[in-house]
């Protein structure tokens, strides 16, 4: 198996079995079908296969079907893996493969590694961990996540309207959805500071030509 060609099969849904029909034959009482083709490279039957070995208890059935396409290192598979093992009350196995493949530098891994340390008492390693990257717009709403369950949202929304790159219209819409209307308000209306008022001037408003 190859990374880059299963993502492309999931991503296009081209040459494979997708999702919904899955479902569907799951719901039409073909188990066997949806087992038959999981040991056959099918990844939307595997991944439900799995599931359902994991709700019969079989967890190590379940991890042997995933194998194949975690070797690989395919982040859509570690990710679907992580979130079995963390039903299943495997927090510690989840958070390890999670990071294995942050520590590869996959783009997507620091903020599913981050969140699941803050589900798990970890918030303020998360937010250690996210703050050096408040550029990054996703992260940046994942960041504002992580300080709240580490009591920390003012000093995270505080970094974050301080940072150049932060977009303020993402920052507000995510505190009016945890409920911050005022403080999303706030962030609207502060007016951005003259290019002289930034730090490590002297600066002129005019470009320096």
């Amino acid at each position: 198996m190859d990374a880059s060609d299963l993502d492309h099969r999931a991503r296009t849904r081209s040459g494979c079995i997708p999702p919904e029909l899955v479902s569907r034959l799951l719901d039409r009482g073909h188990i066997d079908v949806v087992e038959s083709q999981a040991g056959r490279g099918e990844w939307f039957c595997a991944l439900a296969w799995a599931r359902l070995l994991g709700e019969q208890g079989r967890q190590a059935d379940a991890l042997e079907m995933l194998a194949p396409y975690l070797t690989t290192g395919w982040w859509t598979a570690v990710e679907a893996a992580a979130e079995l093992l963390e039903g299943w009350g495997r927090v510690d196995e989840a958070i390890e493969i999670t990071r294995v493949r942050m520590e590869a530098g996959h783009p997507l891994a620091l903020e599913s590694y981050t969140r699941l340390l803050a589900r798990h008492g970890r918030a303020e390693e998360a937010f250690s961990l996210l703050r050096p990257h408040i550029g990054q717009s996703s992260l940046a709403v994942a960041l504002v996540d992580v300080a709240a369950a580490a009591g920390r949202t003012e000093e995270a929304i505080a970094v974050l309207e301080q940072h150049p790159s932060a977009n303020r219209h993402d920052l507000a819409g995510h505190l009016i959805d945890l409920g911050r209307t005022e403080d999303a308000l706030a962030v609207l209306q502060r007016r951005t500071p003259r290019m002289s008022e930034l730090p490590g001037g002297p600066w002129h408003d005019d470009p320096p030509f």
